[in-house]
């Protein structure tokens, strides 16, 4: 049967044995979402606990290092095309090299050697410096690529959505773990289960079913994503919903209970997804995406007439933000799959796309944080203030600022995607 005649492989995600692919391709998320957490979180505290590294310097490190790897990750995007072209076993083997990369730098930044830290703090910064660039490069070339290769699939809005559900998903469980995990059994075992997940992820992947192969000869530098607007409008949204995401959303929970915010947050994200893709087959990708933002603000709302002691209201609160996430998660990198295809770019340059795509989604953490911390230092906050003006001025900066700028997100949505001149791949579709 030739390429053309040949059924999108993201079919295979939707009836009977759809599990099988589902995993196989959507297991190595739970990984590299697993690595996640120690960078960001464990990181610090273990460096100024354990070798007394001041956080602030170690912040601006941390910083740095994030900022090379978003920088690179459109660079590492049309490498990934590039790898693609020449085989998918390229692309593959790449990935998995990668992926020993990680796992060698996750564990040098969390074990440093004796040597480096007899040295000093300078030295110590220095290592832990160069080995976050390494790791944050070896991880988005990893997550590029395999964000690609699920574009790539191609497939209906239901198939694609189907597709980056399992990703997403699987994610989710990821954070779980690396929250639980290093306080059960201890950061070692946390890199050797981290080893092993990653390989068994890399495993399943090289088995799942594969895209159709385009017969492109060559990948050249083409047009830049930035250049074409039905990208750019899909953009704005994400960018803009995906800041709101970011502002913490534990609000003012006390210490001893923000693990349980937190995980109610993340367990209900992940089980409220198959619910979303019911209706995706109903109101379309876009649709259903802007419900999700609708029920995000309604939360929002909410929250900010909450006091410090109702507890199970936050409960509820979190778990309903988690239900909303659940769309920003799985529907819009379903949208950016079939962009890619209607732009006539499918098997050519999803590694283009998905590095800006990746970029974005770092940068919105940064742009979070440009808005929230400032907007409490205006109202005069100061942390660990627990008083009713304090209180208020969190309300605002965690709930209201969300709550405005998932709003701006909808509007967009509404305006530039449903409304918008763009392509089928991005306007609703009524389906049967």
């Amino acid at each position: 049967m030739s390429a053309e005649a040949r059924p999108d492989p993201a079919a295979a995600f939707i009836g009977p044995g759809a599990w099988r692919h589902g995993l196989s391709y959507g297991l190595l998320g739970l990984p590299l979402a697993f690595v996640a957490l120690p960078l960001y979180v464990i990181l610090p505290n273990h460096y100024a606990r354990n070798f007394a590294a001041p956080l602030a310097a170690l912040g601006a490190v941390l910083l740095a290092a994030r900022l090379v790897d978003a920088v690179l990750d459109p660079i590492i995007g049309r490498w990934c095309d590039r790898l693609a072209a020449r085989s998918r076993r390229t692309l593959l083997g790449v990935a998995g090299l990668n992926a020993i990369v990680l796992v060698l730098g996750l564990w040098g930044l969390l074990f440093p050697p004796a040597g480096v830290v007899a040295a000093g703090t300078t030295a110590l910064l220095a290592w832990a410096g160069v080995l976050m660039a390494i790791a944050y490069t070896a991880y988005s070339v990893v997550a590029v690529g395999h964000q690609a290769w699920g574009a790539r699939l191609g497939g209906t809005e239901v198939q694609r959505s189907r597709v980056v559900a399992w990703r997403e998903a699987l994610s989710l469980i990821g954070v779980l773990v690396a929250a639980v995990l290093p306080t059960a059994a201890g950061l070692g075992a946390t890199v050797v289960t981290f080893a092993v997940l990653l390989a068994l992820g890399w495993w399943a992947w090289t088995r799942s079913i594969a895209p159709i192969d385009q017969r492109v000869a060559q990948i050249g530098p083409g047009a830049s994503p930035l250049r074409q607007g039905p990208f750019l409008r899909l953009l704005a949204v994400f960018v803009i919903n995906g800041t709101a995401s970011a502002v913490p959303a534990t609000l003012q929970a006390s210490p001893s209970i923000e693990p349980a915010f937190l995980a109610t947050y993340f367990l209900s994200a992940a089980l409220s997804i198959p619910l979303w893709l019911r209706l995706v087959p109903r109101f379309g990708l876009a649709r259903t995406w802007l419900i999700g933002m609708l029920l995000a603000v309604v939360t929002f709302v909410w929250a900010a007439t909450l006091g410090e002691g109702d507890i199970v209201a936050f409960l509820v609160v979190c778990a309903l933000s988690g239900i909303a996430l659940g769309t920003d998660l799985t529907l819009p990198g379903a949208m950016l799959s079939g962009l890619i295809g209607q732009l006539g770019e499918r098997g050519q340059r999803e590694g283009a796309y998905f590095g800006w795509w990746s970029f974005a989604g770092k940068f919105n953490l940064a742009l979070a944080a440009g808005l929230a911390l400032p907007l409490l230092a205006w109202f005069g906050y100061e942390p660990g203030a627990r008083d009713p003006e304090a209180l208020r001025t969190l309300t605002i900066a965690y709930c209201l600022l969300p709550c405005a700028l998932k709003l701006a997100a909808a509007a967009a949505l509404h305006l530039l995607v449903i409304r918008g001149p763009q392509p089928a791949a991005l306007r609703p579709a009524t389906h049967p």
